[in-house]
């Protein structure tokens, strides 16, 4: 993968502002190699309960979990793939037969919850419409997201994605919800130079509802040589990699 689904689908420029030590993490990810991380969610989930059987069908796909943790350890591990239009986001992700299929980055999150390990699935693609995150192991649910990169403020150099259309796909074919009953992923990227990590934050809203689901949390990042193994994702690489 020569450039990233962040490189191809934003505009020229954009990603120039990224804080140093982010570029390692939305850049592309060199063949033989794997992007590692671990490090610990400070909370996951909703205190919502009401949520939790809506959270527990997304679970089952490896989307979100019907849990509120807090101090959750986790690892994450960033894969350069070509997926179809529709494909699953697991490792059996192919194109279809002759199909070149988008570049793609599929992420592996594992949360080491109290109850057990659970993993979170997705892929980020380039495609003609711009940037999108196909959710869960078949990706039938999918976000665009527009990016920007923060440029002035205490954040400044941070990367913010936030879904302008979310679709879901069912009887062959991609169904747009309304942006009235839509709801709203609102993710940011940042480096903490003071505490050499970098901090993710996640919020999922609806309207009229509010926050529905969220996690946030400080990790260490390293593209390695792939192993094929999982790694110590908290070791730098030459110290490029925040």
């Amino acid at each position: 993968m020569s450039r990233s689904p962040y490189e191809l689908s934003t505009p020229p420029g954009v990603l120039a502002g990224l804080h140093p030590r982010l570029r390692a993490y939305f850049g592309p990810v060199p063949p033989g190699h794997v992007g590692r991380g671990e490090g610990v969610f400070s909370v996951v989930g909703t205190p919502r309960r009401w949520v939790w059987p809506v959270l527990a069908v997304f679970a089952w796909d490896a989307v979100m979990f019907p849990v509120w943790e807090h101090d959750v350890a986790f690892t994450v591990e960033n894969r350069p793939v070509r997926v179809g239009r529709g494909a699953r986001t697991g490792r059996e992700a192919r194109p279809p037969s002759g199909d070149a299929g988008h570049v793609a980055v599929r992420a592996r999150r594992t949360f080491h919850f109290a109850s057990g390990d659970r993993t979170m699935i997705d892929a980020i693609t380039a495609e003609p419409e711009g940037l999108v995150d196909h959710l869960g192991r078949r990706g039938r649910l999918s976000a665009l997201l527009a990016v920007a990169v923060l440029t002035t403020g205490p954040d400044a150099g941070a990367l913010r994605l936030v879904s302008t259309r979310v679709t879901v796909r069912a009887l062959g074919r991609g169904w747009s919800l309304p942006s009235v009953v839509a709801p709203r992923v609102t993710l940011t990227e940042r480096f903490d130079d003071d505490a050499d990590v970098q901090r993710v934050s996640l919020v999922l809203s609806a309207p009229l509802v509010g926050t529905l689901y969220r996690y946030e949390g400080a990790f260490r990042y390293a593209v390695v040589p792939d192993d094929g193994g999982p790694g110590p994702g908290g070791q730098h690489a030459g110290g490029q990699h925040g």
